[in-house]
């Protein structure tokens, strides 16, 4: 299953044993093709997605959107 209008921002796929293969998406990369193709700023970049894309369950190949970790110690 794809997210629409972001397959620039794929980055692998994610595998479990009795599940189906699942997409992983970068999520900054997705902000930016956003705040790019939709003029929106960050912030309406980020509140698009988690309510139209990572708030959405579609079933067992609902993609992964990974978000970067950054340690501040």
């Amino acid at each position: 299953m794809k997210a629409d209008g972001f397959d620039d921002a794929i980055i692998g796929v994610g595998r479990q044993f009795d599940k189906p293969d699942r997409l992983i998406y970068a999520y900054d990369k997705c902000l930016m093709i956003l705040m790019l193709d939709q003029e929106f700023t960050e912030q309406e970049a980020i509140d698009w997605m988690e309510y139209n894309v990572v708030g959405a369950y579609v079933g067992d190949g609902t993609p992964i959107f990974k978000i970067d970790y950054e340690d501040n110690n």
